[in-house]
């Protein structure tokens, strides 16, 4: 008989990751997309990865753990995406176009973040569920949830760009937040004590890796096209967005 508890877990980081998902859904409404709206919902979705970076995972973190284990983790997380950033312009080179390399590139690099910053997320909920704090825990996935739909929309932009089918680019977009964080709650409930003390080094490091990719793809590319005004404008109204959130679901 399956452990009911755990059940719950798994469909509560489930529900929240996937919700990546989400953001997916406008590409099967449209093949066009405006440069002022694309890069107004990359500025959008980076300042909500920022605000989640803060909110979510170094202060999380820092409460739980040595100022020093963030700080380090948050180092290893940056150097750690830039790594992966030299990495990927090696793979698939039998691209027709260079444009559509780009793109993929670009997907990557943010579906990486993505995928790794739900992971540490995913810790937290299990941690939390596996400490009593159900009203905890419930809070945090639906701002997990909530913050996961832009995510999603940053990732399957770019990559709608490329020969990847529609079908796929949702399928791959729910998978980047549906897989690692109910497998990193399962973790942390099963292995409350152990978890709890690598946590401020986890989320350091998922923090350090979104702000990579936040600073040296997504501003970048959302200031390309002529619309650096509302861009900047955009990240703003998330990283408010992401605190107003982290505000009304804290327990």
């Amino acid at each position: 008989m399956l452990d009911e508890p755990l059940v719950k877990v798994v469909l509560v980081a489930m529900v929240a990751g996937g919700a990546t998902g989400i953001g997916a859904f406008p590409i099967f409404f449209t093949d066009r997309i405006s440069h002022r709206v694309y890069d107004g919902a990359l500025g959008l979705a980076a300042g909500i990865m920022f605000g989640a970076s803060m909110f979510s995972l170094i202060l999380p973190g820092m409460e739980l753990g040595d100022m020093w284990e963030v700080m380090v983790g948050i180092l290893l997380g940056g150097l750690f995406l830039l790594g992966t950033n030299q990495l990927i312009p090696h793979l698939h080179l039998d691209f027709g176009n260079p444009e559509g390399a780009e793109f993929k590139k670009k997907a990557l690099l943010i579906g990486s973040a993505i995928t790794i910053h739900n992971f540490p997320e995913g810790l937290a909920v299990g941690i939390a569920f596996g400490s009593g704090f159900e009203g905890v825990a419930l809070a945090l996935a639906v701002a997990i949830g909530i913050q996961n739909v832009p995510d999603g929309f940053a990732m399957s932009i770019p990559a709608s760009k490329t020969e990847l089918s529609k079908s796929k680019n949702l399928l791959y977009t729910t998978l980047s937040g549906g897989i690692p964080e109910p497998v990193a709650a399962v973790l942390g409930f099963s292995l409350v004590t152990v978890f709890t003390q690598i946590f401020p080094l986890a989320a350091g490091f998922a923090a350090g890796a979104m702000m990579a990719v936040i600073f040296r793809e997504m501003i970048p590319s959302s200031h390309s096209h002529g619309y650096a005004n509302f861009a900047t404008m955009t990240f703003v109204a998330g990283f408010v967005l992401m605190m107003f959130i982290d505000n009304v679901f804290a327990v």
